[in-house]
């Protein structure tokens, strides 16, 4: 007889190799055909909601790994919210809008002058579309399930009618206003910038100091004494109207080579070595408040400059007399409105002086510093001119220096509602916390919201203007153009004229005649998405207003968090999510920003191509993802390691099942072994942390939870010890039915709980499964964890076991390295210890042997009475030696009995006895 045979070996077809790059997509097609996202839903129906709403990305290029560490949290937090009793629809979503798409068909050859507005704006569209499909499949190939053949996107005519009505229900309760004020300008865009749209970085400007020469001073000042400014944006000088000076601070007047200036007194030292005064003597001091209305004259045109008092002021810097131009300053208009003076701008939306600055028009603001400074010294009122490296404003999109410029702007006035922003924001959970502070922060801080965009590929502001050149906004105007756009698409707004947008037969006192024009700006790409809530959530049957949750990068705080939150609380009174979940950003693995020019960027793409999605996804799933997030292969190669130590214990939980018939074998807890308890037991406390995990959206202790409960639970103790029952014992044995009972419930937590993160592997092993209903393991819940009150106690008791066990294990190893044994089964092992020790050893079995895995096993007594070699460990000491007799050529132990039974001569009791009761 072949005793190999009688072996119940495992068996399954479940490859150990996941080849995730071939069997992935393959699992998707199967998904696509068997509408995995609709089943989901029609088995969850009638379940409380949970809805995360998708924050849009751009649909402009290829994915990269922030766009992957994104939408892959969503995913986990929607499959496990449908598998904790939730109905957990997920509409994917698309920003469509703006400059970068104006940008990528320029750089394709398209010449916008040369077609109608319309026409443009159609190419815009299909270029838009393009890109959502090539984003479409590449979110599709992580893995993330949603409802794909019917995303939001917000160039649809049904978003922009629910948008152009956000707008008028806004306008409605006067939040929107037109008015005159500096905004960012990007020359490079021409147009204005949000706030959000700004990013920072360094660049070199010229640092002057120039001298304003009294001509009024008001009986304070002598006339020809010289109010000194700092400035490191020669170009404004033009536009300068006035000095800022602080009220309450002391300010200085001293006499250098006979001439007198004025500055702070407190950066008297500072302005001294910065332009050369040698000695300077102070003749008086004042308060700035004294210095109020002073006239000095324009350094380089025959008009004055007036003398304010400004809170603004600061001594942190400069000289404490502020240059101000209204026209490019938020500080100098606002000062410069309380003191009546006019807003002058002298540069136009391409960045060019005008005609308002003389001597210097038709130049690029940023080389005009250079004839500008030229003309103040010309003029004797440079006092100091040197050049410094500053963290200045940048477009974030062309990445080139952006202005101050005063223009004619639509806005949403933040203060008229400024306080039921901030109730909302403290209404709402955020994870991580600190979120909360930094969205309160900014709304509490933030200043009026420039919507107006002068661009074309945008929605429309709907607002018409009079004959008298009034704006026109009313409930009939707004809902008739929500109508139009709802039927025709935002470009009925190019396409037609205002007579033919208006409502049939209106009138309106400001245009007797019946003339009307429209505004040509279009809206802010961030009142776009952030009008989300109605066009989406409160638009689809299928979602529900407000979200469970929000979820993006921390940089949405300053943008689409802000940006819905604003026109949510504005419309509604209410956030538009009950709760905001930010993710940091991905880096390479030396924490720097991947950039093709540094060649340190890693794709999602590369990564699914040579390890698979499901490697991408457990990656996501093990790192903090509330802070930055390095990415680096290492990365990768660690988490591989990860994939297949549970996708190892799945095949050998697997295989160990062929026989086992759950409603006939199971075993019930009570008649299990301690240790096969004790396994039950730590599952349940496993799935009890994940389910725990899932909530929190703590997705890196679920991680590691699976990981260690495969790695050191199972395969270092439970699967190690099985494979004397499971393999050797007859297959009724109960110790061994006991075993398949825990190691059934283990697969089937672990298929479950892992799910949201590999879904692939759970399904691919899912379909091997011949004791299951559902078709996939998507279409079921997550276990609920058993809480029994003998489990703390043995997890304790074990827990000091396996203390001991640790040191056997060590002292095998030692005997291996030294030749005393070669495998652990060739071993006897004397343990010395405690009297504790000696009875936690017997209490756990009659023979530990087994659960030491080697053949046997004997307590020696106190530490003082081991041998000299015995390794002196932890918890105990322990002898290894060579085990007395035979190996038995069917389990491998080796006994000082086989060849007792003569029928079977070369088999210990114990196999001899389940071969002929088995096989004989």
């Amino acid at each position: 007889m072949n005793y190999k045979d009688t072996l119940l070996m495992p068996k399954t077809d479940f490859p150990m190799r996941g080849n995730l790059p071939n069997r992935e997509p393959e699992m998707q097609k199967k998904w696509e055909d068997m509408n995995i996202y609709q089943k989901s839903l029609e088995r969850t129906k009638g379940r409380p909601f949970f809805v995360l709403h998708d924050g849009p990305p751009y649909a402009n290029g290829d994915l990269h790994m922030g766009h992957a560490l994104n939408k892959v949290l969503k995913d986990m937090i929607v499959r496990s919210r449908s598998m904790m009793g939730f109905h957990a629809p997920y509409v994917p979503g698309w920003d469509t809008h703006g400059l970068p798409i104006e940008q990528a068909l320029t750089n394709k050859g398209v010449n916008r002058k040369e077609m109608s507005l319309a026409e443009f704006r159609k190419l815009c569209e299909e270029y838009a579309y393009e890109q959502i499909d090539s984003q479409r499949t590449q979110f599709k190939r992580i893995g993330v399930r949603g409802d794909w053949e019917n995303p939001y996107v917000t160039l649809k005519p049904a978003y922009e009618a629910r948008q152009i009505e956000v707008f008028g229900a806004m306008a409605n309760k006067d939040y929107i206003y037109k008015g005159l004020k500096p905004v960012y300008w990007s020359p490079s865009s021409e147009s204005s910038l949000a706030e959000a749209e700004i990013e920072y970085a360094d660049k070199k400007s010229p640092s002057i100091y120039v001298s304003f020469p009294v001509t009024d001073g008001k009986g304070v000042l002598a006339e020809g004494t010289k109010l000194v400014i700092w400035t490191t944006t020669p170009w404004t000088i033009p536009a300068n109207l006035g000095i800022s000076v602080h009220a309450e601070f002391d300010y200085v007047e001293v006499s250098v080579n006979g001439s007198l200036y004025v500055i702070a007194k407190d950066l008297l030292e500072e302005v001294s070595n910065e332009i050369g005064w040698e000695n300077p003597e102070v003749t008086r001091e004042l308060k700035g408040a004294e210095l109020e209305h002073i006239l000095a004259k324009h350094p380089l045109y025959d008009r004055t400059s007036l003398v304010m008092l400004g809170d603004h002021v600061t001594t942190d810097s400069g000289t404490g007399c502020v240059h101000t131009a209204p026209g490019h300053g938020e500080d100098d208009f606002l000062v410069g409105k309380r003191y009546g003076l006019d807003v002058l701008c002298p540069v136009d939306e391409k960045g060019v002086m005008t005609e308002e600055a003389p001597g210097f028009a038709g130049q690029f603001y940023d080389k005009a510093n250079k004839a500008i400074t030229e003309a103040l010294d010309e003029a004797g009122a440079l006092e100091s001119l040197s050049f410094i490296k500053h963290s200045y404003p940048h477009d974030w999109r062309t990445k080139k220096p952006v202005i101050y410029r005063a223009t004619a702007q639509w806005f949403v006035s933040i203060e008229a509602f400024r306080d039921q922003i901030l109730k909302a924001i403290n209404e709402t959970t955020f994870t991580p916390s600190w979120g909360e502070t930094r969205l309160f922060n900014m709304l509490r801080d933030r200043g009026d919201w420039n919507i107006s965009r002068q661009r074309v590929w945008g929605v429309p502001i709907p607002v018409f203007y009079a004959e008298n050149g009034d704006p026109v906004i009313t409930e009939e105007t707004i809902a008739h153009i929500a109508g139009l756009f709802r039927e025709h698409g935002s470009n009925v707004w190019f396409e037609r004229s205002a007579a033919e947008l208006l409502p049939p037969g209106f009138t309106h006192p400001s245009s007797p005649n019946g003339i009307f024009t429209k505004e040509t700006d279009i809206m802010d790409v961030w009142f776009d998405s952030g009008s989300s809530h109605q066009g989406v959530l409160d638009e689809r049957e299928d979602l529900q207003y407000p979200a469970d949750l929000y979820l993006e990068g921390s940089d949405q705080y300053r943008g689409w968090f802000n940006s819905s939150l604003t026109t949510s609380v504005a419309i509604n009174g209410i956030a538009p999510y009950k709760g905001i979940l930010s993710h940091g950003f991905t880096l390479d693995g030396n924490g720097r920003k991947m950039s093709k020019s540094l060649g340190n960027v890693i794709v999602p793409a590369k990564v699914m191509n040579q390890m698979g999605a499901d490697i991408l996804r457990l990656w996501v799933s093990s790192v903090d993802y509330t802070a930055d997030v390095r990415v680096s292969d290492e990365n990768f190669k660690q988490v591989s390691e990860v994939y297949r130590k549970i996708r190892n214990t799945l095949k050998f939980l697997h295989g160990n099942l062929a026989d086992f018939n759950e409603s006939e074998h199971r075993v019930a807890f009570e008649d299990m072994r301690e240790m096969d308890q004790y396994m039950a037991a730590k599952l349940e406390k496993m799935i009890e942390t994940v389910r725990q995990a899932y909530e929190n959206y703590e997705f890196s202790s679920v991680y590691h939870a699976l990981n260690s409960y495969c790695a050191n639970d199972l395969s270092s103790f439970y699967l190690d010890v099985a494979k004397d029952v499971v393999y050797i014992e007859a297959a009724d044995h109960p110790h061994r039915r006991a075993m398949q009972t825990v190691m059934f419930d283990s697969l089937m937590a672990i298929l479950k709980l892992a799910a949201p993160i590999i879904p692939h592997t759970t399904d691919e092993m899912w379909s091997y499964l011949n004791f299951v209903d559902e078709e996939s393991v998507q279409l079921t819940d997550f276990p609920e964890a058993r809480v029994d009150a003998s489990f703390d106690g043995l997890n304790e008791k074990w827990s000091r076991f396996m203390t001991v066990r640790d040191d056997v294990l060590k002292a095998l190893e030692e005997a291996r390295a030294a030749k005393t044994i070669g495998k652990s089964l060739e071993a006897k092992v004397v343990v010395y210890g405690s009297e504790e020790v000696k009875n936690l050893l017997a209490s756990v079995d009659e023979n530990p042997a087994q659960l030491l895995i080697v053949s046997q096993y004997e307590f020696g007594g106190t530490p003082e009475e081991a041998p000299e070699d015995a390794l002196v460990l932890n918890q105990v000491t322990v002898a290894v030696e060579k085990a007395n007799g035979e190996k038995c050529e069917r389990c491998w132990s080796i006994s000082e009995h086989v060849g007792e039974d003569k029928a079977h001569p070369t088999l210990c009791p114990r196999c001899a006895g389940v071969v002929e009761a088995q096989y004989v």
